[in-house]
């Protein structure tokens, strides 16, 4: 864990924050605060570069937690900041998911900035929504970037080129028996002919890069795909919501408050 200066408010009969400087001495003077480190003195609040101290620029950084309601499992879609400018929401998690949105995300409306709430990009859970069902493998053609997998099912209007396709074996009862594979990504839908074109050099999208390439499914295996976990998300779920904003800029900023859209989950 990093070092940091933790403050002590009077006022506020609590610790109200963290600060990145770590000073070898500290005192207040003549309405001025002083700090001293490797031998030189510096006066703090004098210069328009905010967060940085002693040579190093630092982010400003706030965590806190969305928790009414806390004994009803909740579905967050959007989170609202109330300031002057957007911030990174670096990481957000609830006891069910996690995500993280960039700055660029959030859209000013009416002097607020909105975004809906997105998955992390290797975020992979088959019991969400984005997952969905096609049917068995009834014949393979081709590897690689070609990879042909073919079903006697019509394909729907779910699927589509983007999503990320997975494949299971199955018993004679439809019950899975082993772990789900990742096939690749589909580049090519012909619901004439019956297949999905899956380009299996595509790695799996993956917190740590690069993710495994694909597999060729056998004949008889069930095959799923997966929707895009950033751009088709269906925001957090979960009991409360913890979130960690971070803001860069070196100028003076201000945030009033952080809200989020919130609803009740009915699974």
């Amino acid at each position: 864990m990093a070092d940091y200066t933790l403050s002590y408010s009077n006022n506020a009969q609590g610790w109200p924050s963290f600060y990145s400087f770590e000073p070898d001495y500290m005192r207040g003077m003549n309405s001025f605060f002083y700090t001293w480190k490797d031998g030189d003195m510096y006066r703090h609040n004098t210069n328009a570069t905010r967060n940085e101290y002693y040579g190093d620029q630092y982010p400003s950084t706030i965590q806190s937690v969305i928790n009414d309601s806390p004994q009803n499992i909740k579905l967050f879609k959007t989170m609202s900041l109330e300031g002057d400018r957007a911030w990174e929401c670096t990481s957000l998690s609830t006891n069910l998911s996690v995500g993280s949105m960039l700055e660029t995300y959030f859209e000013e409306k009416e002097g607020e900035w909105f975004t809906f709430i997105r998955s992390n990009i290797g975020t992979k859970d088959f019991k969400l929504r984005s997952t969905n069902g096609i049917g068995l493998c009834t014949a393979t053609l081709g590897s690689g970037a070609t990879l042909q997998v073919f079903f006697t099912v019509p394909l729907g209007d779910i699927l589509s080129v983007g999503d990320y396709i997975y494949s299971t074996a199955i018993d004679g009862s439809g019950v899975a028996t082993g772990t789900s594979v990742y096939v690749g990504q589909a580049v090519a839908v012909d619901k004439v002919s019956g297949f999905v074109q899956a380009d299996s050099t595509i790695t799996e999208p993956s917190d740590n890069l690069p993710g495994p390439v694909g597999t060729t499914p056998s004949v008889g295996d069930f095959i799923f795909f997966y929707k895009n976990t950033v751009s088709e998300s269906h925001g957090a779920r979960g009991f409360y919501l913890s979130f960690t904003l971070k803001n860069e800029d070196t100028g003076p900023m201000e945030l009033f408050a952080v809200g989020a859209d919130v609803m009740q989950s009915y699974p």
